[in-house]
């Protein structure tokens, strides 16, 4: 029996017979080429993996048997990534690169200086985010899907949210410490990164569009009292929003 080197999403994973999705069993029986008796490895997006069977190759219909259902050892992660809306596809490459890291989520926030066109609802791009990130679940073998949230306002999201905030900020520090310690400041570099997705306290790394965050929303944002607020210096040279993202999970993953 030959595996594929792919995972497939399968939204329900259980015990027994299950048979795929057309857009799965295509991918997995016409472009993997695989047939009755390869094993296909699954994956829910929700923290189950599962070694399936292929009882029946049908590239419409491809029925697999499950005997064990595997949960992952980590739980879900605790960061997550919120981005102003930007124009063109920005948002989608971001999406694209971002959710093959362990994040619980992407939120589009509209803020003062957002880049989208006018009385955009941004369905069709939310729902373009969505595919990435199904694509970047199976690609990178994780065992949580990066959820896609918003748009939405800015100034409500941040009133409802309860955790931690780290801000991109040209005066915060190249390092930060989010261990958990008590000192609510943004400004304690003493210590490496130790892991932040594997804090309790939710944590959400803000960033904002092309421009920044305006002055109005920087000061709300400092001024935030739900949580810890931690400042994040990404470097000497001006960054597009798109890769100040990036840059920024690679320096607290």
């Amino acid at each position: 029996m030959k595996t594929p080197d792919s995972r497939f999403y399968c939204p329900l994973i259980s015990v027994g017979t299950i048979t795929l999705d057309e857009n799965e069993s295509s991918h997995a029986v016409r472009v993997c080429r695989a047939c009755s008796g390869d094993v296909l490895q699954l994956s829910d997006g929700l923290g189950h993996y599962a070694d399936a069977i292929i009882e029946v190759a049908d590239a419409k219909a491809c029925q697999v048997r499950v005997d064990t259902v595997i949960e992952a050892e980590r739980a879900r992660p605790k960061v997550s990534l919120g981005i102003a809306c930007l124009k063109d596809d920005a948002l989608e490459e971001v999406v694209f690169h971002a959710a093959q890291t362990e994040i619980d989520k992407i939120i589009f926030l509209r803020t003062d200086f957002s880049q989208e066109p006018k009385n955009s609802d941004l369905k069709k791009t939310v729902r373009r985010a969505e595919l990435k990130s199904l694509v970047s679940l199976k690609q990178s073998k994780k065992a949580w899907m990066t959820a896609i949230e918003g748009p939405v306002e800015f100034d409500k999201w941040l009133e409802s949210y309860k955790g931690d905030l780290i801000l991109c900020d040209i005066d915060g520090d190249r390092q930060l410490n989010l261990s958990g310690t008590d000192n609510a400041s943004a400004s304690d570099s003493s210590g490496a990164n130790e892991s932040s997705n594997e804090n309790a306290t939710p944590i959400t790394l803000l960033v904002g569009p092309e421009g920044g965050f305006s002055p109005r929303e920087i000061e709300a944002i400092k001024a935030f009292q739900n949580g810890k607020v931690h400042l994040l210096n990404l470097g000497n040279t001006r960054l597009r929003a798109r890769t100040a993202a990036i840059i920024a999970l690679g320096k607290i993953l």
